[in-house]
């Protein structure tokens, strides 16, 4: 039997981590293999770890965007698929930093930030369905959430 873990609880745990990833800040999350319930760590977060949450037949830690892909590969594949024509100065911006502020507003004139946000929200959660089967977790959606 699958231990249910909520989409949205996993996404909000899934940007802490990202977010630790980008500033540098240590921010993790660890999903209860029992339970389901996401134990959160990092700057400005008051709970208190398990003693055992290094044990990985009780917790996983929650994955952020890098370690699964999810970053430059994924802007650069979303530019090969829908705007070819700018694939060699997007992948110019990723060699430097404030790549993402350059793409997103590249995305902005060529009409297709909106799609982006759509495609990689898409993306991730896809990816966070196949990353919980391999744990052995089912996500659940809330009524208020968009793919289950």
């Amino acid at each position: 039997m699958n231990t249910r873990i909520n989409l949205q609880d996993l996404l909000d745990a899934f940007e802490w981590v990202s977010s630790g990833e980008v500033t540098g800040v240590d921010c993790a999350a660890y999903v209860s293999r029992a339970t389901g319930s996401i134990h959160w760590s990092g700057e400005g977060i008051d709970e208190e770890l398990p003693d055992d949450i290094d044990d990985g037949s009780q917790y996983v830690a929650v994955p952020g965007k890098h370690e699964l892909g999810l970053g430059r590969s994924l802007a650069l594949r979303f530019v090969t698929e829908n705007i070819p024509d700018l694939y060699e100065r997007v992948r110019q911006y990723f060699r430097k930093k404030g790549a993402y502020s350059h793409f997103k507003a590249e995305l902005d004139r060529a009409g297709q930030l909106e799609a982006w946000r759509e495609y990689e929200q898409r993306v991730i959660q896809e990816t966070l369905h196949e990353w919980s089967e391999e744990h052995g977790f089912l996500l659940e959606c809330r009524p208020d959430s968009e793919i289950a």
